[in-house]
């Protein structure tokens, strides 16, 4: 489902192979998090996908699980910018900005961090809307 999703908004993504459950159970255990259920769909099917000018729309699991890790926990980060703890981010536009599910509530919506200003906006309803959206815009700034 995810893999024509993406390829119908753009058709030259780029997929990898999917995720197991055992690696996903690994990855939440490490976060101390059970990752959204439509995000754990998306990797079972494909571990990340690559989307115009090869930037990174979905990010591979370990780049979840690592940059989250850093960004929960890096006082150097805290300092400069408000908590990431609500957040989980999963994917970028390629210019430093970050889109994430509110983990805090848990709910569906996707927000973009723009580490310009540190602003967190809502740019998407749900995971499907994201795809849609960010793999046919021909920018990266899609979501303003």
């Amino acid at each position: 489902m995810w893999k024509e999703v993406a390829g119908q908004a753009f058709p030259e993504a780029e997929f990898n192979s999917p995720v197991d459950a055992t690696r996903v159970a690994a990855a939440e255990q490490r976060l101390k998090y059970s990752l959204p259920s439509e995000l754990v769909s998306l990797l079972q099917e494909t571990d990340g996908i690559v989307g115009r000018y090869g930037v990174e729309t979905v990010w591979p699991l370990e780049r979840i699980v690592e940059d989250n890790l850093r960004f929960w926990s890096d006082s150097a980060l805290a300092d400069l910018y408000m908590p990431f703890e609500p957040l989980l981010f999963f994917g970028d536009n390629g210019d430093g900005d970050q889109y994430a599910f509110v983990r805090r509530p848990s709910r569906a919506d996707i927000f973009v961090w723009e580490h310009e200003d540190d602003s967190r906006c809502w740019v998407a309803r749900d995971l499907q809307d994201y795809l849609g959206r960010s793999l046919a815009a021909e920018g990266d700034c899609w979501h303003q």
